[in-house]
């Protein structure tokens, strides 16, 4: 087969890198709570960053040279953890900058963990499974000396899921001579896994918003709701938010974007999705481009695709009165700006969509006790957790006349800080 290598890279509109745009928001907030200049260092760097060049054997017979990453931002408040992506495009920068936000993630929730990511350089729908799994499998045991269930705790991400976790447990627990449920999170529920894993992140964009929609006298049975990116999380996302009584108008994939005003039949496009591989083509509804679907006229906007969807180019022409972030690092610093001026409301990823991070420390638990929680129990816990969360994200921006991604930030940063500054500096 062709190689599975990518060869090209996606540069952003204003050719930062994602890491670039990290420190900017970084630092924004550490400005507004005065953050001291040896913590203000410390925390705008990852403490530690493996990069790795690994063989593959591929179906062909052939070998493969693959490069990975796995980079742990911040291990204060206790374990790291992130997900590992499979993409063409994946760099060492966008891995510190999604690193970053799982720390802020973290604390924004306040979860007792530290934030970390990983991610292999590679086209994953070009592979076949045996070839995922070897990748898998070699890259798991190039990440030995810094993964495990109380130093670094993988989870699924982009192209990956829960066989893929699955892969990785087993490798690890190969390695050391005993099971270890506890390495990774998002398994397969027979392996350790939690019951509500896989719905979490989309599940948890839900809460937001209905957390938002109280505050902003929004009644989401007169909503019509647009979702970008129909994976894992934006999917769920569609279907939950459908199930709440909103309408939702509009969704996409890589292959492009389907509008219909009267509104979609979620399971009509699931089953359509699932037959076809694609959105494409779906009857009664018209194709949009992912970028006009970013501009329709809808009261929600639920971007859950990659990273710089929303830019200072396209944000004057966004018509969302609240927009929940389902993907990481969808907006750019200017289009935060325009978009407050414009005063729309704009849950960030590190809130929004904080449902993943904290159903897998559920996870994490249950595997470190052996004792499983029922689907119920692990909802109802992920519910309270982010309307606390939403209260005192909005309570910290008010406080500080900013929006709420600078709010959730300030939140965050003074959290971790405050783990930094009491455990001081070794030796």
């Amino acid at each position: 087969m062709s190689t599975a290598m990518g060869t090209t890279s996606v540069v952003s509109v204003d050719e930062r890198s994602l890491f670039d745009v990290a420190i900017e928001q970084f630092n924004i907030a550490a400005d507004i709570i005065g953050l001291e200049d040896h913590l203000r260092a410390r925390l705008s760097t990852c403490q530690r960053e493996m990069t790795v060049h690994f063989p593959v054997k591929m179906d062909d017979g052939s070998v493969q040279v693959f490069e990975g990453h796995r980079v742990q931002h911040n291990r204060m408040p206790g374990p790291t953890k992130g997900g590992i992506r499979y993409h063409q495009n994946v760099t060492l920068a966008e891995v510190k900058a999604l690193a970053m936000f799982m720390t802020w993630k973290c604390a924004v929730v306040g979860i007792p963990y530290g934030g970390a990511k990983g991610g292999v350089k590679v086209d994953a729908k070009a592979m076949s499974l045996q070839e995922l799994e070897n990748l898998t499998r070699r890259f798991t045991s190039e990440l030995m000396p810094i993964i495990g269930p109380d130093t670094d705790i993988p989870a699924p991400d982009v192209n990956t899921n829960a066989q893929t976790m699955a892969w990785l447990m087993d490798t690890y627990s190969m390695n050391v001579g005993h099971a270890v449920p506890g390495v990774t999170t998002g398994k397969p529920i027979v392996l350790g896994g939690s019951e509500g894993r896989n719905e979490a992140t989309g599940r948890g964009v839900v809460y937001a918003i209905e957390e938002a929609a109280r505050d902003l006298d929004m009644d989401l049975s007169d909503a019509r709701v647009v979702v970008q990116g129909f994976g894992n999380v934006g999917g769920i996302a569609a279907t939950l938010i459908e199930q709440v009584g909103a309408k939702v108008i509009a969704v996409s994939d890589s292959s492009g974007g389907i509008y219909n005003p009267g509104g979609l039949s979620m399971k009509a496009v699931h089953a359509y999705k699932a037959e076809t591989g694609s959105l494409r083509g779906f009857p009664d509804a018209e194709a949009v481009s992912g970028e006009e679907l970013l501009e329709l006229d809808c009261e929600i906007l639920i971007p859950s695709a990659l990273e710089n969807s929303i830019t200072e180019d396209n944000a004057p022409r966004i018509k969302a009165k609240l927009i929940a972030e389902g993907a990481n690092g969808p907006t750019t610093p200017e289009a935060d700006l325009i978009l407050h001026d414009r005063g729309i409301a704009l849950l960030p990823d590190i809130y929004a969509n904080a449902g993943g991070v904290t159903v897998s420390y559920f996870e994490w638990v249950q595997a470190m006790q052996a004792f499983p929680w029922t689907e119920q129990q692990v909802n109802e816990r992920l519910r309270l957790i982010m309307a606390k969360s939403y209260v005192a994200m909005r309570d910290t921006s008010r406080a500080n006349n900013v929006n709420f991604r600078t709010g959730a930030l300030v939140r965050a940063i003074e959290r971790v800080a405050e783990f930094t500054r009491i455990r001081g500096v070794y030796p």
